[in-house]
């Protein structure tokens, strides 16, 4: 091998190492990120949740409100903390979440319904109408031969 490229060979393995080795820097301390997303964010949750009636914490225009604070309250203190956010730590924090006070909720409020028929029938109704106005016209000029261009 020539000299050159065994001084690129060791500089790309030196620098693999380097990136394996040493700390991402993206200013972030995670698992202070983590403790004040727990102390803060969810004790605040806690406390707003106890208030409500267990037989409420499935009933989502109960508890919105609480849990978009919640959900803004990790996104404040990653931006303070210079955190990423959404990320894997607000991901396991909001499904530890879930994993406790929403485990028994059913997904009936949840699941995605059809329109009102108000809402769907005219978009139904129209393109039916004008399917059949332009074979209605198709025919008709074609039934009228004379003078056609």
């Amino acid at each position: 091998m020539e000299p050159r490229s065994m001084f690129f060979l060791k500089t790309g393995l030196l620098l693999l190492i380097t990136v394996q080795v040493l700390p991402p820097v993206d200013g972030c301390n995670k698992g202070l990120y983590e403790e004040m997303i727990s102390e803060l964010c969810l004790a605040k949750f806690k406390f707003e949740m106890g208030a409500v009636d267990l037989k409420l914490w499935c009933s989502w225009p109960d508890t919105t409100k609480i849990y978009e604070e919640l959900t803004n309250c990790t996104f404040q203190i990653a931006l303070r903390m210079d955190c990423v956010w959404p990320g894997q730590i607000v991901d396991r924090f909001f499904i530890q979440i879930h994993e406790h006070y929403f485990h028994d909720c059913p997904l009936t409020g949840r699941l995605l319904h059809d329109p009102p028929i108000g809402v769907l029938a005219p978009f139904i109704a129209v393109p039916v109408l004008v399917t059949l106005l332009m074979t209605a016209l198709v025919v008709w000029r074609s039934k009228r031969t004379e003078g056609v261009l």
